[in-house]
């Protein structure tokens, strides 16, 4: 993918790593790449899915939900299966796995064939995230790993932001059904690839024997009990829905259990030791962040783009590929100098810098086109990519080798987590503020106001010719209408300015960290 030949720092084959196992490594993160598109290539077309599978809008968003949910599962066990099969078999079979279980979403007929095939599709494609951040690691060592971070960068941002656009592109082409065809053939590629090249560990079968089962059953719970109740909650009123309140008990049981067994046995499904370096703690917050900002921004402005200014999906995803372009120019340059800079100047910058992009976007109006948020745009994909390299580093680059693959799992969950929780928070306050914004336009749109008064006159005027007595009674409901579209613009500026203000209060945090050797990963392995 073209993600690939963004960064010239990317280190040769022949610089310390064998041209099979760089081969190998480049195959997998084509495998990231299709791991995460998937995410969002399904959100411009979700309507094209409904209507093939005869679904109601409630039961299509599900086709998306239930990937999220399984792999934010994957995610975190992902770190004992690398070490109990070794990173060439876990990849294989989650390359084949996703790759059967995509066939199985294009040929599906109905709704829960669909949802199943969508959720084993997200539990295998899953783990194929957190291991590419492990393996390079592991195989690249000092000033070279920049390169290498640029690239994992990269692919992790860019990924989610064309997802729109390409999932637009060949549903409006072919069908949706090549939203998950097109993998069939690239992920046969991949399992076959790496299975030959990809011989860098050994697993070890003596985990097998101390796996803890009741830990995956807590984790499987507590993890996706809360990505149902952070997906679904604000469209259902959170705790007052039934379904809602049960899975949230789940989700506190879950967590207790989860916890207590990660920290009471000595082979933990997954290792929580992580957190306790402060450099992995921060980072992982930053990747909570930056998991707000990626996926939250991807989910609203094209919301706004369909929702007032009428978009259809191809539209949006080309205004959206700005932000896209942006991050693909600034890998090099972000590359270069995370060679020779203080890593925390650079995630400060990329904070910084996605804040302001944010708060600028917080100017939408109803007239609101490319013309005014290209830059805004741009910026956003400049400072997503100046924090996430930083922030790979900063997270991985100071923990010995053998903390690296669960480190990796918890890293990656930290940001889908920050994704849920943004659009969770995103849909709350849009709903919220809606709301506000509404009655306060209603209360200031009353008769009492000349320019009110005259406005509906004339609206009524003008339709009277079409419309007869029924003037009065459109004018009307065409202010209404009016008035809702104003106070949504307003609540979708009120959520971007959170947003900027939470990238705004992190960028102090930046001196809470150590600073790691430029280019520096795998702590103790150099």
């Amino acid at each position: 993918m073209s993600a690939s030949t963004a960064a010239p720092a990317m280190p040769a084959a022949g610089e310390g790593v064998s041209t099979k196992h760089f081969l190998g490594f480049m195959t997998m993160v084509l495998g990231m790449f299709m791991a995460i598109l998937d995410i969002q290539i399904v959100s411009a077309s979700i309507s094209d899915i409904q209507a093939g599978l005869a679904a109601s809008p409630d039961e299509a968003s599900w086709v998306q939900t239930s990937y999220l949910i399984a792999e934010i599962v994957m995610i975190p066990l992902s770190g004992f299966l690398s070490r109990l099969l070794s990173t060439r078999v876990l990849f294989t079979i989650s390359a084949a796995g996703f790759t059967v279980f995509s066939l199985l979403c294009a040929t599906a007929s109905s709704l829960p064939v669909m949802i199943a095939a969508r959720a084993m599709q997200g539990f295998l494609g899953g783990a194929m995230i957190p291991t590419v951040f492990a393996t390079a690691f592991l195989l690249f060592k000092g000033p070279r790993s920049a390169g290498v971070s640029v690239l994992i960068g990269l692919t992790a941002t860019l990924a989610p932001t064309i997802g729109p656009t390409l999932g637009g592109y060949l549903t409006e082409s072919l069908s949706w059904h090549w939203l998950f065809l097109i993998n069939v053939p690239i992920g046969a590629f991949i399992a076959v690839v790496v299975w030959n090249t990809m011989d860098i560990d050994r697993g070890d079968a003596r985990l097998f024997s101390r796996f803890d089962w009741w830990g995956l059953v807590a984790m499987a719970v507590f993890l996706g009990s809360l990505e149902y109740v952070m997906e679904e909650g604000p469209r259902w009123d959170w705790l007052d829905d039934p379904t809602i309140a049960t899975l949230a008990a789940a989700c506190l049981v879950g967590g207790v259990v989860f916890f207590w067994r990660a920290f009471s046995r000595q082979d933990p499904i997954v290792e929580l030791r992580a957190f306790g370096n402060a450099n992995f703690a921060f980072g992982s917050v930053f990747a909570f962040l930056v998991g707000i900002g990626l996926y939250g921004a991807v989910y609203l402005v094209p919301l706004f783009l369909g929702r007032i200014r009428g978009y259809n999906s191809l539209q949006i995803g080309e205004t959206m590929f700005v932000t896209g372009l942006a991050m693909f120019l600034a890998a090099p340059v972000v590359g270069r100098l995370s060679r020779v800079l203080d890593l925390r100047i650079l995630l400060g910058f990329g904070l910084a810098t996605t804040a302001l992009a944010m708060w600028m976007t917080s100017r939408l109006t109803a007239q609101s086109s490319f013309a005014e948020l290209w830059l805004p745009l741009s910026l956003r994909g400049v400072g997503t990519m100046f924090a996430m390299v930083p922030v790979n580093q900063v997270a991985l680059g100071t923990l010995p080798p053998a903390m690296i693959k669960n480190a990796s799992g918890l890293f990656n969950l930290m940001r889908n987590l920050g994704g849920a929780v943004g659009l969770a928070m995103i849909n709350t306050l849009v709903i919220e503020r809606s709301a506000a914004h509404r009655l306060h336009l209603a209360e200031a749109a009353n008769w009492a106001r000349p320019g009110v008064s005259q406005t509906i006159e004339g609206m009524a005027s003008a339709l009277s010719g079409r419309l007869g007595e029924a003037a009065d009674h459109a004018a009307l409901a065409r202010v209404s209408g009016l008035i809702a579209r104003e106070a949504l613009i307003l609540s979708y500026n009120d959520v971007l300015v959170v947003i900027a203000a939470l990238f705004a209060l992190a960028v102090p945090l930046v001196l809470l960290v150590k600073a790691p050797k430029p280019g520096a990963g795998g702590g103790a392995a150099h």
